[in-house]
């Protein structure tokens, strides 16, 4: 039996094919960690390799970085499979997202031990990444993300986790719409499209998440005036309301599209659910009709999510209280939202010569006193 606190090591009894007891040649050690005796082959028939086993063991068991039994055989495989079980669990809706990043991770740690998945191995497995043809950093630092995650998940079995580097990134958005540029653009596309593409530039709400699923009297109320999400059915899991009454163009555009549903529901005898639809069918994507309509209107580097951000703009421009302009977007934190309130050169300009009135005014004001303290002293 190991003495508490120092180990030992030792050559385990076997016996052989005729019954006799033998000692085994491989050297074997025995410590304590965490109150249990823990053995472990040293792999060698050396006695010294096995003494420098045990003093790396009783040192890392004095520092809290052993790991021992199913810490030790934990597989990158037992990560994933913890990381897909929280997901499910807690009903994301990026589990597609996640097992591209988890694939990528796969081919690099798939025959891993936990233990094995170092700091040099993960900045090597960056390295390696960024070296390949067409792999954003962005996408990297996502992937790192997704193992962090993972032995966050099992922090319990595996007391000791690599450093992950961090990855800086120079990816905010700044694109966005003028209206001349919108009335263009939605001109240009396709007309079962234009009313998506309206509704998104007037609420900034996310298009394929939050507007293509839209559906009648669950989502959108027309005696109401309003529209709503669910708790746990948009990205931050709050619920969402805008009142679309108060705003003429989105109520108008609404009372056209719930006119033009209710008349393909009594051309085909069945019912539309969707707000959004061709010929009653839900939308699902229209990347073909961006690209296309973008080139036809000379409005390159747009992206759907351009929509988001011009709406945070123009809801800056008009004054609205940034709470209130938060939840009208959907933005959970102030941060965020000031990502997307980026300033455009024109507001700046506008800003800077309502300064300068200002100023010329104080100094008008100023002129006068002297000229009227002159006065004064005229007398």
């Amino acid at each position: 039996m190991a003495e508490r606190g120092m180990g030992r090591v030792f050559q385990p009894l076997y016996k052989d094919k005729h019954g006799k007891w033998r000692r085994a040649a491989i050297w074997w050690i025995a410590y304590y960690h965490n109150g249990r005796e823990e053995r472990e082959s040293s792999g060698s028939r050396n006695k010294n390799d096995a003494r420098r086993l045990l003093r790396d063991r009783l040192a890392a068991s004095t520092t809290g970085t052993l790991l021992t039994g199913q810490a030790q055989r934990l597989r990158f495989s037992d990560l994933t499979e913890k990381l897909y079980l929280d997901y499910r669990r807690n009903g994301r809706r990026s589990l597609d997202r996640v097992e591209r990043a988890v694939a990528h991770l796969d081919r690099y740690f798939g025959d891993c031990r936990a233990s094995e998945i170092t700091d040099e191995a993960i900045e090597h497995y960056v390295d390696k990444r960024l070296e390949q043809d067409g792999v954003a950093k962005a996408s990297v630092k996502y992937e790192l993300a997704m193992l962090k995650r993972m032995f966050r998940l099992l922090r319990k079995l595996l007391p000791v986790r690599p450093d992950f580097p961090i990855l800086q990134l120079n990816n905010v958005r700044k694109g966005f719409f003028e209206e001349s540029e919108f009335q263009s653009f939605l001109a240009s596309i396709d007309e079962d499209i234009q009313p998506v593409l309206e509704f998104a530039y007037l609420t900034g709400w996310r298009i394929k998440s939050e507007v293509l699923p839209l559906k009648w009297g669950v989502n959108v109320d027309m005696k109401a005036g309003e529209v709503r999400l669910e708790p746990g059915t948009t990205k931050n899991n709050e619920g969402r309301v805008f009142p679309f009454s108060i705003l003429p163009e989105l109520a108008e555009m609404l009372a056209r599209q719930k006119r033009r549903t209710q008349a393909i529901e009594r051309s085909t005898g069945r019912i539309v659910p969707w707000v959004f639809h061709r010929g009653g069918d839900r939308i699902k994507d229209f990347r073909g009709e961006w690209d296309r309509a973008t080139r036809a209107a000379g409005i390159s580097r747009k992206i759907p999510h351009d929509f988001r951000r011009t709406a945070v703009r123009n809801l800056e421009r008009a004054g609205v209280p940034r709470s209130v302009a938060m939840q009208l977007v959907g933005h959970k934190t102030e941060s965020i939202y000031r990502r997307y309130a980026i300033v455009p050169t024109q507001d700046l300009k506008y800003g800077l010569k309502r300064l300068a009135t200002y100023r010329a005014e104080l100094r008008a004001k100023e002129n006068n006193s002297d000229t009227a303290d002159s006065a004064d002293g005229l007398k």
